[in-house]
Protein backbone atom coordinates (compact mmCIF):
# COMPACT_ATOMS: atom_id res chain seq x y z
CA UNK A 1 0.00 0.00 0.00
CA UNK A 2 1.39 3.38 -0.98
CA UNK A 3 -0.29 6.74 -0.51
CA UNK A 4 1.47 10.12 -0.53
CA UNK A 5 0.06 12.37 2.20
CA UNK A 6 1.38 15.76 3.26
CA UNK A 7 0.91 15.57 7.04
CA UNK A 8 0.54 11.82 7.62
CA UNK A 9 2.82 8.80 7.40
CA UNK A 10 0.76 5.74 6.46
CA UNK A 11 1.82 2.13 6.72
CA UNK A 12 0.32 -1.36 6.67
CA UNK A 13 2.17 -4.28 8.26
CA UNK A 14 1.33 -7.46 6.36
CA UNK A 15 2.61 -9.70 9.14
CA UNK A 16 0.57 -8.21 11.98
CA UNK A 17 -2.21 -6.96 9.64
CA UNK A 18 -1.96 -3.61 11.44
CA UNK A 19 -2.31 -0.17 9.90
CA UNK A 20 -0.32 2.73 11.30
CA UNK A 21 -1.16 6.42 10.97
CA UNK A 22 1.61 8.75 12.16
CA UNK A 23 0.72 12.42 12.65
CA UNK A 24 3.69 14.06 10.97
CA UNK A 25 3.93 17.73 11.97
CA UNK A 26 6.47 17.42 14.80
CA UNK A 27 7.64 21.04 14.54
CA UNK A 28 4.14 22.16 15.54
CA UNK A 29 3.65 19.33 18.07
CA UNK A 30 1.52 17.54 15.47
CA UNK A 31 -1.17 20.22 15.70
CA UNK A 32 -4.24 19.54 13.59
CA UNK A 33 -4.63 21.79 10.55
CA UNK A 34 -7.07 21.45 7.67
CA UNK A 35 -4.60 19.44 5.62
CA UNK A 36 -4.18 16.93 8.45
CA UNK A 37 -7.95 16.57 8.77
CA UNK A 38 -8.15 15.70 5.09
CA UNK A 39 -5.10 13.42 5.25
CA UNK A 40 -6.46 11.41 8.19
CA UNK A 41 -9.71 10.86 6.30
CA UNK A 42 -7.77 9.74 3.23
CA UNK A 43 -5.56 7.46 5.32
CA UNK A 44 -8.58 5.75 6.86
CA UNK A 45 -10.07 5.31 3.41
CA UNK A 46 -6.83 3.77 2.15
CA UNK A 47 -6.77 1.33 5.07
CA UNK A 48 -10.39 0.39 4.39
CA UNK A 49 -9.37 -0.51 0.86
CA UNK A 50 -6.98 -3.12 2.29
CA UNK A 51 -10.02 -5.29 3.01
CA UNK A 52 -11.39 -4.75 -0.49
CA UNK A 53 -8.31 -6.27 -2.10
CA UNK A 54 -9.42 -9.82 -1.29
CA UNK A 55 -12.36 -11.89 -0.14
CA UNK A 56 -11.56 -11.63 3.58
CA UNK A 57 -11.07 -9.05 6.32
CA UNK A 58 -7.30 -8.44 6.25
CA UNK A 59 -7.00 -5.45 8.58
CA UNK A 60 -7.00 -6.28 12.30
CA UNK A 61 -6.16 -2.98 14.01
CA UNK A 62 -5.08 0.61 13.37
CA UNK A 63 -2.57 2.49 15.53
CA UNK A 64 -2.45 6.31 15.60
CA UNK A 65 0.68 7.95 16.98
CA UNK A 66 2.59 11.22 16.73
CA UNK A 67 5.95 11.89 15.10
CA UNK A 68 8.76 13.38 17.16
CA UNK A 69 9.52 13.05 20.85
CA UNK A 70 7.31 15.75 22.35
CA UNK A 71 3.68 15.18 21.44
CA UNK A 72 0.98 12.84 20.28
CA UNK A 73 -1.01 15.91 19.26
CA UNK A 74 -1.16 19.31 20.96
CA UNK A 75 -4.60 20.13 19.55
CA UNK A 76 -5.89 22.29 16.75
CA UNK A 77 -3.53 24.61 14.90
CA UNK A 78 -4.49 27.98 16.38
CA UNK A 79 -2.97 29.77 13.38
CA UNK A 80 -5.98 28.60 11.37
CA UNK A 81 -8.55 30.05 13.79
CA UNK A 82 -8.39 33.62 12.52
CA UNK A 83 -10.48 34.43 9.51
CA UNK A 84 -12.78 31.42 9.88
CA UNK A 85 -16.50 31.91 10.40
CA UNK A 86 -18.86 29.63 12.35
CA UNK A 87 -20.16 28.25 9.05
CA UNK A 88 -16.68 26.84 8.31
CA UNK A 89 -17.15 24.27 11.09
CA UNK A 90 -19.40 21.47 9.93
CA UNK A 91 -21.35 19.08 12.12
CA UNK A 92 -19.24 16.17 10.86
CA UNK A 93 -15.63 15.68 11.91
CA UNK A 94 -12.72 13.40 10.99
CA UNK A 95 -12.85 12.10 14.57
CA UNK A 96 -16.27 10.63 13.79
CA UNK A 97 -14.60 8.63 11.03
CA UNK A 98 -12.14 7.25 13.58
CA UNK A 99 -14.95 6.25 15.95
CA UNK A 100 -16.92 4.63 13.14
CA UNK A 101 -13.94 2.89 11.55
CA UNK A 102 -14.59 -0.83 11.29
CA UNK A 103 -11.53 -2.15 13.16
CA UNK A 104 -10.23 -1.34 16.66
CA UNK A 105 -8.20 1.88 16.67
CA UNK A 106 -5.46 2.42 19.26
CA UNK A 107 -4.11 5.81 20.32
CA UNK A 108 -0.41 5.41 21.12
CA UNK A 109 0.29 8.54 23.16
CA UNK A 110 3.80 9.77 23.92
CA UNK A 111 3.96 13.40 25.06
CA UNK A 112 1.38 16.16 24.95
CA UNK A 113 -2.19 15.08 24.20
CA UNK A 114 -4.24 18.26 24.44
CA UNK A 115 -7.45 19.81 23.18
CA UNK A 116 -8.42 18.42 19.80
CA UNK A 117 -5.60 15.88 20.10
CA UNK A 118 -7.17 14.48 23.26
CA UNK A 119 -10.53 14.43 21.51
CA UNK A 120 -8.88 12.46 18.69
CA UNK A 121 -7.61 9.98 21.27
CA UNK A 122 -11.13 9.74 22.73
CA UNK A 123 -12.40 8.82 19.27
CA UNK A 124 -10.13 5.77 19.37
CA UNK A 125 -11.13 2.52 21.05
CA UNK A 126 -8.03 2.30 23.27
CA UNK A 127 -5.63 4.86 24.71
CA UNK A 128 -2.17 3.88 25.98
CA UNK A 129 0.36 6.45 27.15
CA UNK A 130 3.98 6.79 28.14
CA UNK A 131 4.77 8.04 31.63
CA UNK A 132 5.82 11.44 30.24
CA UNK A 133 2.47 12.09 28.56
CA UNK A 134 0.19 14.91 29.67
CA UNK A 135 -3.49 15.42 28.97
CA UNK A 136 -5.74 18.45 29.02
CA UNK A 137 -8.47 20.57 27.46
CA UNK A 138 -7.04 24.12 27.28
CA UNK A 139 -9.80 25.65 25.14
CA UNK A 140 -11.17 27.68 28.06
CA UNK A 141 -8.06 29.90 27.89
CA UNK A 142 -9.02 30.84 24.32
CA UNK A 143 -12.54 31.74 25.35
CA UNK A 144 -13.86 28.49 23.83
CA UNK A 145 -15.06 25.04 24.86
CA UNK A 146 -13.76 21.69 23.59
CA UNK A 147 -15.55 21.51 20.27
CA UNK A 148 -15.33 17.83 19.41
CA UNK A 149 -16.84 16.17 22.46
CA UNK A 150 -14.06 16.38 25.05
CA UNK A 151 -16.41 17.24 27.91
CA UNK A 152 -18.87 14.56 26.79
CA UNK A 153 -16.23 11.85 26.66
CA UNK A 154 -14.76 12.62 30.08
CA UNK A 155 -18.26 12.84 31.60
CA UNK A 156 -18.89 9.29 30.41
CA UNK A 157 -15.45 7.81 31.09
CA UNK A 158 -15.03 9.46 34.50
CA UNK A 159 -17.92 11.65 35.65
CA UNK A 160 -19.33 15.13 34.90
CA UNK A 161 -17.52 16.73 37.83
CA UNK A 162 -14.14 15.54 36.57
CA UNK A 163 -15.02 16.78 33.08
CA UNK A 164 -15.90 20.21 34.43
CA UNK A 165 -12.69 20.43 36.45
CA UNK A 166 -10.45 19.49 33.52
CA UNK A 167 -12.23 21.73 31.00
CA UNK A 168 -12.81 24.71 33.31
CA UNK A 169 -9.26 24.87 34.68
CA UNK A 170 -7.48 23.94 31.46
CA UNK A 171 -4.85 22.18 33.58
CA UNK A 172 -2.62 19.41 32.29
CA UNK A 173 -2.93 15.97 33.86
CA UNK A 174 -0.11 13.40 34.07
CA UNK A 175 -0.60 9.96 32.60
CA UNK A 176 -0.89 8.19 35.95
CA UNK A 177 -3.74 10.49 37.03
CA UNK A 178 -5.46 10.12 33.65
CA UNK A 179 -5.35 6.35 34.07
CA UNK A 180 -6.81 6.53 37.58
CA UNK A 181 -9.64 8.70 36.23
CA UNK A 182 -10.34 6.11 33.56
CA UNK A 183 -9.81 8.41 30.58
CA UNK A 184 -6.92 6.27 29.28
CA UNK A 185 -6.57 2.50 29.44
CA UNK A 186 -3.08 2.41 30.91
CA UNK A 187 0.33 4.10 31.09
CA UNK A 188 3.84 2.67 31.02
CA UNK A 189 7.40 3.80 31.85
CA UNK A 190 9.14 5.09 28.74
CA UNK A 191 11.50 2.14 28.52
CA UNK A 192 8.54 -0.27 28.45
CA UNK A 193 6.10 1.78 26.38
CA UNK A 194 6.90 0.46 22.88
CA UNK A 195 6.99 -3.16 24.02
CA UNK A 196 3.74 -2.97 25.98
CA UNK A 197 1.76 -1.33 23.19
CA UNK A 198 3.21 -3.72 20.61
CA UNK A 199 2.21 -6.66 22.80
CA UNK A 200 -1.37 -5.40 22.95
CA UNK A 201 -1.46 -4.86 19.18
CA UNK A 202 -0.06 -8.36 18.60
CA UNK A 203 -2.69 -9.83 20.92
CA UNK A 204 -5.50 -8.28 18.90
CA UNK A 205 -3.89 -9.22 15.58
CA UNK A 206 -4.10 -12.89 16.60
CA UNK A 207 -7.86 -12.70 17.14
CA UNK A 208 -10.50 -13.24 14.42
CA UNK A 209 -11.01 -9.80 12.83
CA UNK A 210 -14.75 -10.21 12.26
CA UNK A 211 -15.24 -10.86 15.98
CA UNK A 212 -13.16 -7.80 16.90
CA UNK A 213 -15.30 -5.61 14.66
CA UNK A 214 -18.53 -7.02 16.05
CA UNK A 215 -17.37 -6.46 19.65
CA UNK A 216 -16.43 -2.86 18.80
CA UNK A 217 -19.89 -2.25 17.33
CA UNK A 218 -21.56 -3.89 20.32
CA UNK A 219 -19.70 -1.70 22.82
CA UNK A 220 -20.42 1.47 20.83
CA UNK A 221 -24.10 0.59 20.48
CA UNK A 222 -24.35 0.02 24.24
CA UNK A 223 -23.59 3.71 24.84
CA UNK A 224 -26.28 4.89 22.45
CA UNK A 225 -29.05 2.30 22.95
CA UNK A 226 -30.98 0.71 25.75
CA UNK A 227 -30.04 -2.68 27.19
CA UNK A 228 -32.75 -4.58 25.30
CA UNK A 229 -31.76 -3.18 21.90
CA UNK A 230 -28.09 -3.82 22.59
CA UNK A 231 -28.71 -7.42 23.63
CA UNK A 232 -30.80 -8.00 20.52
CA UNK A 233 -27.90 -6.75 18.42
CA UNK A 234 -25.50 -9.13 20.19
CA UNK A 235 -27.79 -12.10 19.56
CA UNK A 236 -28.12 -11.28 15.85
CA UNK A 237 -24.37 -10.89 15.35
CA UNK A 238 -23.61 -13.99 17.44
CA UNK A 239 -25.79 -16.04 15.08
CA UNK A 240 -24.06 -14.53 12.04
CA UNK A 241 -20.59 -15.28 13.38
CA UNK A 242 -21.57 -18.91 13.95
CA UNK A 243 -21.62 -19.24 10.16
CA UNK A 244 -18.11 -17.86 9.56
CA UNK A 245 -15.03 -19.84 8.52
CA UNK A 246 -13.13 -18.36 11.45
CA UNK A 247 -15.60 -19.83 13.95
CA UNK A 248 -15.30 -23.22 12.26
CA UNK A 249 -11.51 -22.97 12.39
CA UNK A 250 -11.59 -22.06 16.09
CA UNK A 251 -13.95 -24.90 16.95
CA UNK A 252 -11.78 -27.42 15.09
CA UNK A 253 -8.63 -26.10 16.75
CA UNK A 254 -10.24 -26.39 20.18
CA UNK A 255 -11.20 -29.99 19.52
CA UNK A 256 -7.70 -30.81 18.27
CA UNK A 257 -5.97 -28.87 21.09
CA UNK A 258 -4.02 -26.51 18.82
CA UNK A 259 -3.96 -22.79 18.01
CA UNK A 260 -6.42 -21.67 15.33
CA UNK A 261 -5.46 -19.74 12.21
CA UNK A 262 -7.94 -17.00 11.33
CA UNK A 263 -8.48 -15.69 7.81
CA UNK A 264 -11.09 -13.00 8.32
CA UNK A 265 -14.08 -14.72 6.77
Amino acid sequence: MHRELETILLDFDEETTTGKITLNRPDSLNAINQQMREDISEALEALSEVDDEGDAARLSTVVIEGAGERAFCAGADINEFSGRSPSDYSASDFRDEITEFSTPVIAKIDGYCLGGGLEMAFACDFRFASQESEFGLPEVDLGLIPGAGGVQFISRLANPSVAKEIAMTGKQIPAEDASEMGIINDWYPSDEFEEKVSLFVDTLSEKPPLSLRAIKDSANISVESGLDASRQYDRRVFSTLLETDDHAAAAAAFTEDRDPEFEGR
